[in-house]
């Protein structure tokens, strides 16, 4: 194992582990360190998210191809009307479109820009692609499906294969339409009516439009000097090439591979690359929490105990959490605002050390431990959890090019240059992520004064649950900002396809041609969300990522709504129960 790193930064001593109670010097330790790790990547990239591209057109566009079909068959624009259109095909499309049809609604149409549904399970099928939740809660839908998931967390082939059963059991291929991306989305209101335009000369119209592109869709590059000057082969990781890999990814065995990125996706191919690969570099610039999985088929005896109605059961678990013992809460309730502060920061810190004491437990090489060892508070970057990323760092083959903060800022012809060295490959692979909640990734959403949805969010976000914008009659937006924050992304799709749902059919039972937002409900919940941000200053002494803007400055109404899912849940019921009060309706 050969590991390259840089010099460590200035001042970052080692921490050495208490030998009886931490102390709450050992702690401010950690947290300095945590600083000048989080300082040191902000002196690299200050420019925040201007260090990515998403705009894969010329000598990038080869990385936005689609590698999982051919080039789409031409056909006739389509100049029909519907009543429903989503745009994207992914669970947001699928899980809302099936509450839609138990509700009776028969014209539905979805416009995709991949061949097929699925989404996010679509694009990103490299190997080792997985779910990072367990699957019995993060796959929507299993009680309607009567489907239970092969195993704790579901593989990416498997989570596909759901998303095509549930668009088959709603009929929702009937009128679907793919290899089409809308590009402009504009409110008629004399008709009532969103007029789309897309890239295949389309001129469909709808009297609702659901924005479902996902939270993590349009795939961006790190902007790196030389990239398109690289000799060898390479792709982004949400569009794997099998041709060239092979499935078995065979055909690597005599090729020297590269990847810059140790995020969620890298993280899952790595140890595939690893055993397949001659030779495989892994170029980082800031380590990934890695815990373990433990994965494992799913328990015959516990499937056959399952009910009707088992999956609702656990979300409604979720949502209500476990109860509390009262002593414990009324000690918590006790306290001030910075003693539960720190004692939240302390087991923070307890959590990330224990993940470090896993590192230097599996890795056998002391600098490379080190190198890969996350130094900020646990959820600062997205936590992954994986039993054969840090194995595969002992394999021969395997080399971690730790850029200690800096990143990749150059490739030649033969591969990337580090410090002067250049790491000739054969393949490059980019697993440097997505665009991230970006509503109309390659549209134009123009409401009822013309204006663009992104315009009007350029002077701070303005929504209800992120689902709503004033100006914007019939549209809804999925898993966008100032919604809460989940992990398990679905639960919150699930809320928002409900909540959806029952708004459209609140309109069409009433004969309503329109509804919108009411600007007081919507300054309402835009004080919500300010209210339930900024309360600590973890945001800024996060590492730099796209939890937090990439370390940009952001205000306090420009993110995730940080209330807790209960409350958005009983808010979002409040809403629906007085919708005639909340929102602005209109007859033909």
């Amino acid at each position: 194992m050969e590991t390259s790193t840089q010099q460590p930064a200035a001042g970052a001593a080692t921490i050495d582990a208490p030998t009886g109670p931490p102390t709450q010097d050992y702690y401010d330790a950690i947290k300095s360190r945590f600083a000048q790790a989080r300082d040191v990547r902000l002196k690299y990239r200050p420019q925040g998210q201007a260090q990515y591209t998403s705009d894969l057109t010329g000598a990038l566009g080869k990385y936005a191809i689609d590698p999982y079909a051919d080039d789409a068959a031409p056909r006739e624009p389509i100049t029909d009307a519907v009543e429903c259109l989503f745009i994207g095909g992914g669970f947001s499309a699928l899980l809302t479109a099936a509450r839609l049809r138990e509700r009776g609604v028969t014209s539905i149409r979805i416009v995709e820009r991949g061949a097929d549904v699925g989404g996010t399970w679509y694009w990103n099928r490299y190997p080792g692609a997985a779910c990072d939740v367990p699957a019995y809660d993060y796959l929507p839908l299993l009680d309607e499906m009567d489907y239970v998931p092969s195993r704790l967390y579901a593989k990416g082939p498997e989570i596909f294969a759901h998303c095509q059963a549930i668009a088959r059991r709603y009929d929702l291929y009937d009128l679907a339409v793919f290899r089409t991306t809308v590009v402009s989305t504009t409110w008629n209101d004399e008709e009532k009516l969103w007029l789309l335009r897309t890239d295949r000369g389309d001129q469909m119209k709808a009297r609702f439009v659901i924005c479902a592109n996902g939270t993590l869709s349009k795939p961006k590059l790190s902007k790196i000097a030389g990239m398109e000057s690289f000799q060898g082969h390479s792709f982004h990781s949400s569009r794997w090439d099998y041709g060239y890999t092979g499935e078995d990814l065979s055909g690597l065995a005599d090729k020297v591979v590269g990847i810059i990125g140790t995020g969620a996706s890298a993280v899952q191919a790595i140890p595939r690359l690893a055993k397949a690969a001659k030779e495989l570099y892994v170029f980082q610039r800031t380590p990934s929490s890695i815990d373990f999985r433990n994965d494992r088929p799913t328990d015959p005896e516990w499937e056959a105990k399952l009910r009707p109605g088992w999956q609702q059961a656990r979300r409604q678990k979720h949502i209500h959490g476990r109860p509390g013992d009262a002593e414990k809460k009324a000690e918590l309730a006790a306290l001030s605002r910075e003693e539960k502060i720190r004692r939240q920061e302390n087991a923070n810190i307890d959590h990330m050390m224990r993940i470090h004491r896993r590192i230097e437990e599996i890795v056998e090489d002391k600098t490379t431990a080190e190198a890969l060892k996350p130094w900020y508070m646990f959820m600062c970057k997205r936590p992954c959890f994986d039993d054969e990323y840090l194995p595969a760092y002992n394999r021969p083959n395997v080399h971690l090019v730790d850029t200690e903060g800096k990143g990749i800022t150059q490739i030649g012809p033969d591969g990337p240059v580090f410090e002067g060295r250049t790491y000739p490959l054969d393949l490059l692979i980019y697993a440097t992520g997505f665009e991230v909640q970006k509503t109309g990734i390659y549209n134009q959403i123009r409401g009822r004064d013309g204006r663009e949805i992104n315009e009007t969010y350029a002077e701070g976000m303005r929504t209800l649950f992120g689902v709503h914008t004033h100006g914007y009659p019939n549209l809804f937006i999925m898993g966008g900002y100032q919604a809460s924050f989940q992990f398990n992304l679905t639960f919150m799709l699930q809320t928002q396809g409900d909540h959806i749902a029952e708004c459209i059919a609140h309109a069409r039972d009433r004969g309503y041609a329109e509804i919108d937002v009411s600007p007081e409900t919507e300054e309402w919940w835009v004080q919500e969300v300010i209210e339930h941000r900024g309360k600590t200053s973890r945001n800024a002494e996060c590492t730099p990522g796209y939890y937090n803007f990439e370390g940009e400055f952001n205000r306090r109404q420009d993110g995730n709504y940080n209330g807790g899912f209960l409350q958005y849940f009983t808010h979002m019921q409040s809403i629906r129960g007085e919708l005639d009060r909340h929102f602005m309706f209109a007859k033909d």
